[in-house]
């Protein structure tokens, strides 16, 4: 595959997005239930691709999340509207009508090489746009087979060719090509990939690194917190980026907190060789992530560093022996192992968590275990994320949930601190364009001198 091949592909993509757009709404959301339906009812075996393609996560997780994130998507795009007059405000006298933006370029991650482009074509569809998928090499099989399935499901629905289509042989800078060439891009994955897409000088949604600070609050039943953190960072081996990193306790409860840790499968580490070790292995000399822990077990992680890990572990509990800059452990763990902490005050788990967020992963996501609304508030005021859970399995609920207001998405905005140009969770709202309709006001009052530059009450 070339750069001409490129051409010839958004090319086709141009003429069937206009074919497309003219098709009813009852065709449109037929593709879209279509497309859900796929990844739900084939959801062990698009996970059994995933993890064989990759090598990475675990099976049964990715079920759960092909089967729930299929749900939530769907049920997210059914009725709501994408396309034509969306609203018309009499008071301020403006129609707003919707349009598709074109083709959509979708770069997806190995991470997560289903439910990336799943969401990212429902959403494309959606606003009556055609996409083409730039998958990871390591997910391009998944994506092909994905796409090719679709397209047969969309044919029998009356939708065009080439609607939908996957680079097969994806690289780099046929990659970079695409996104030059299409009409938006959305960026889902490693940072130097989301640099390149705000760099193709087109409209670009892309995410920051993930780094999610916990915070435990005192008076509350720590084994329930406990084990939401603990489900949010074991599940699919801690690849999402989403995920639960750190366990930030007060020093009275510290030791409790991790004695029900431990009760629920952690292997508790705080002695300094070990620690240095667990480094080793996790991060190379410039503090790059190592690839061969990305998604790996809580059983491959001990054997690389040398630890004695049961059957019955799930996760790695580390003592960081810093905040921020000082300790490896407070950045991002894409594997099954979270830092601990201890805090003397809450405005000091505060600081913790933003100094962590500082090292990586500011503008991205945090979360409190918490039933002090005093105390929730002073940390969402100050810590520097798009989205602050409470109560709640981050690495489940970041991305939209029946159970939270969050939009449902794949691709998290981690606004100007995380070098992104939204801070929210990407939805099909990103991919179209608006024409606003405006008429004359003749009778709305006009603020007199005195009233614009009079004393402030």
């Amino acid at each position: 595959m070339d750069k001409e091949m490129i051409d010839q592909m958004v090319t086709k993509a141009h003429v069937a997005q206009k074919v497309f757009e003219a098709l009813p709404d009852a065709v449109n959301l037929a593709c879209l239930q279509a497309m859900a339906k796929c990844v739900f009812y084939g959801a062990e075996r698009w996970a059994r691709m995933a993890v064989d393609e990759t090598g990475m996560g675990v099976y049964e997780h990715k079920v759960i999340k092909k089967q729930g994130k299929s749900r939530i998507l769907w049920d997210s795009v059914r009725r709501a509207k994408a396309y034509g007059v969306l609203r018309r405000d009499e008071e301020n006298g403006i129609i707003e009508i919707a349009k598709p933006s074109g083709v959509v370029c979708a770069v997806t991650p190995c991470t997560n090489p289903v439910v990336t482009p799943l969401c990212n074509a429902m959403f494309a569809l959606k606003t009556r746009n055609a996409i083409i998928i730039a998958p990871h090499p390591r997910g391009k099989n998944c994506a092909g087979q994905l796409v090719h399935e679709w397209n047969k499901e969309l044919a029998k629905l009356g939708a065009p060719e080439n609607l939908i289509q996957v680079l097969a042989e994806p690289s780099t800078e046929l990659g970079g090509y695409l996104m030059s060439r299409s009409d938006v891009v959305i960026a889902t994955g490693g940072m130097g990939m989301v640099k390149a897409a705000y760099s193709s000088g087109k409209p670009s949604y892309g995410v920051g690194a993930g780094n999610v600070q916990c915070i435990v609050d005192r008076n509350i039943d720590l084994s329930i917190a406990v084990g939401k953190m603990i489900e949010g960072r074991i599940f699919d081996n801690g690849i999402i980026c989403s995920g639960e990193q750190t366990v930030i306790a007060h020093e009275d409860d510290y030791a409790e907190v991790i004695m029900a840790m431990q009760k629920k499968g952690a292997l508790y580490v705080d002695d300094p060789a070990v620690l240095q070790r667990l480094r080793s292995v996790l991060w190379d000399e410039k503090g790059v992530f190592s690839r061969y822990a990305v998604g790996q077990s809580v059983k491959k992680i001990g054997e690389m560093a040398g630890l004695s890990v049961k059957p019955e572990h799930v996760v790695i509990v580390a003592k960081a022996e810093g905040r921020g800059a000082e300790d490896l452990l407070c950045k991002e763990k894409m594997c099954p192992v979270m830092a601990a902490f201890s805090y003397k005050t809450f405005e000091e788990a505060v600081s913790i968590a933003q100094a962590n967020l500082e090292m990586e992963g500011a503008g991205h996501s945090a979360a409190i275990h918490s039933f002090n609304d005093e105390h929730i508030l002073y940390a969402g005021e100050r810590l520097t994320v798009s989205r602050f859970l409470v109560n709640q399995v981050s690495s489940k609920m970041v991305g939209g949930s029946f159970h939270n207001g969050l939009a449902p998405t794949t691709t998290l905005g981690c606004g100007t601190w995380g070098n992104n140009s939204v801070s929210e969770n990407v939805t099909f709202k990103h991919l179209m364009n608006i024409t606003r309709v405006s008429y004359c006001l003749p009778d709305r009052v006009v603020p007199t001198d005195a009233e614009l530059w009079g004393e402030f009450k």
